[in-house]
């Protein structure tokens, strides 16, 4: 049995955090389901810049819609979906066997919108509403703006993935942000099953610190920060305000450990996913990883639902001179930062493109 089905059958799902239209036609995606235990799948706009860049997979569609006229974001949002919605067909099956709890794919808003509340709910509305499948999540930061928008589009019913959590207060502000946009929906009367995750990024805090803590410390910062968080969510899902949802009809909003990719060439390229085994969770990794986990991976212990030593852990870094809170604000803010730069970058790209493609004819 391969690693990954291992941890498919203890209780976390495995997506893939990347999108290509390769991927899509040439098969390899749906063996990643037959194969590889992938329940799932995540994008950004990093991910669909590199793909669009680095590939003519598009040129044609990108042809057909300079001819009706589409240029810059929209254009782009119409790439993204016909290859979101192609992989949300793939993983439908897995979405309706579960009952909504896996098979989803996700798509961010503009990161330009990320500090404008009122433009955010009204994207994820359009975006959700143009894709036409129920297993699609829309994806907008948790910053402080975000936040009221994710209960919005909560009690708008859009299905939601909410990105760029990086601490445990972090979390649980998101979570708070579902719960009542959930508890709304009861009181309103309409049906309270609305999916969502909340992913927390992980490798990126072992970036900040490194070589500013003494070398025993090393890349044991985001897993600190993961079972710090695990810790809360499991706190969380047991109590009495939230089972009450559960009763309604609800279900819970998902932990997701996101940014798992091992950026230490020092480190195991599995240090994060055998880190955090832990049941009721989803681990979206990079195809690498992925690759690595069913290759040569191994499952370690399974996280308990108290945290572990990760609190043990925070306490040795706070000595070492890590503020963990004001680390997690400033990696929110470099998070954000990075991808309207990247988005921009994307635009760039489709812009060039759509250039060089015009005068080719």
């Amino acid at each position: 049995m391969k690693t990954t089905q291992k941890l498919h059958e203890l209780g976390q799902s495995l997506w893939l955090d990347n999108i290509t239209r390769d991927l899509l036609t040439s098969g390899t995606l749906r063996r990643y389901i037959e194969e590889l235990s992938l329940t799932g799948l995540t994008s950004n706009p990093t991910i669909f810049d590199h793909a669009i860049k680095n590939s003519a997979a598009y040129d044609a569609s990108i042809r057909a819609k300079l001819k009706e006229g589409k240029s810059g974001e929209a254009l782009f949002f119409e790439l993204a979906l016909e290859d979101l919605t192609q992989a949300a067909d793939l993983f439908r099956p897995i979405w309706e066997k579960t009952g909504g709890v896996d098979g989803w794919v996700s798509l961010e808003v503009s990161p330009l919108l990320a500090h404008d509340t009122a433009r955010t709910l009204a994207a994820a509305k359009d975006l959700h509403a143009r894709a036409g499948r129920p297993n699609l999540f829309i994806k907008i930061p948790g910053t402080r703006e975000g936040l009221p928008a994710i209960e919005e589009a909560i009690f708008a019913g859009v299905p939601i993935n909410v990105t760029l959590l990086f601490s445990r207060e972090h979390y649980v502000a998101a979570a708070e942000a579902f719960l009542r946009g959930i508890e709304r929906r009861i009181q309103a009367g309409l049906k309270p099953d609305v999916g969502s995750v909340a992913s927390v990024f992980i490798s990126r805090w072992d970036v900040a610190v490194m070589g500013k803590v003494p070398e025993a410390l090393n890349d044991r910062l985001g897993i600190a920060i993961a079972k710090h968080t695990y810790k809360a969510y499991r706190h969380l899902l047991a109590t009495p305000r939230w089972q009450r949802i559960y009763n309604a009809g609800a279900r819970p909003q998902r932990l997701l450990w996101a940014s798992t990719g091992t950026k230490d060439p020092k480190a195991s390229d599995v240090l994060y996913i055998k880190a955090l085994a832990a049941p009721f969770t989803v681990n979206t990794m990079p195809e690498g990883t992925l690759k690595a986990l069913a290759d040569h991976g191994e499952i370690g212990h399974i996280l308990p639902a108290d945290g572990g030593d990760g609190e043990t852990v925070l306490a040795q870094f706070a000595k070492a001179g890590i503020s963990s809170d004001a680390l997690a604000a400033r990696l929110q803010d470099e998070g954000a930062e990075s991808f309207v730069k990247s988005w921009k970058d994307l635009l760039a790209v489709i812009a060039s493109k759509s250039a060089a493609l015009a005068k080719a004819g």
